[in-house]
């Protein structure tokens, strides 16, 4: 069982940067890390994603060259850098895990939202133009 706790969201404005952050309890040396993300009336969207046995990563086209998600294995905490924010990457962002033995150990995680068991409470990021 993994629980997972993100924080990091805010209000600010077009243009600036965060960094929001999913601590995990329980060990997700072997899974696959994932940021979502759901604005009010519109589907929940797969943000960017990291195999944590293998450290690849993939994110989304329309966040690419804007985001980064990376993993501190010390602090079992998946990270989202998010910079030169725009309105429309306004919504609620959740974090979620799924152990790679349910797929591959070489899984690029790029798997949709149904198949991951474990969700966080989400955190807000509201940008403001």
């Amino acid at each position: 069982q993994v629980q997972l706790v993100e924080s990091g969201g805010d209000s600010v404005q077009a243009g600036g940067s965060l960094r929001l952050s999913c601590a995990a309890s329980g060990s997700t040396d072997t899974y696959c890390m994932v940021w979502f993300r759901q604005a009010p009336g519109q589907e929940r969207e797969r943000v960017a994603v990291i195999n944590t046995r293998t450290g690849s990563t993939y994110d989304a086209d329309s966040v690419k060259g804007r985001f980064t998600i990376s993993r501190d294995g010390a602090k079992n905490t998946v990270f989202l850098q998010m910079n030169s924010l725009k309105s429309e990457d306004t919504a609620m962002y959740y974090c979620a895990a799924g152990p790679l033995s349910w797929w591959s150990l070489n899984s690029n995680c790029w798997i949709d939202q149904s198949a991951y068991k474990y969700w966080g409470q989400g955190t807000q990021v509201t940008v403001s133009s």
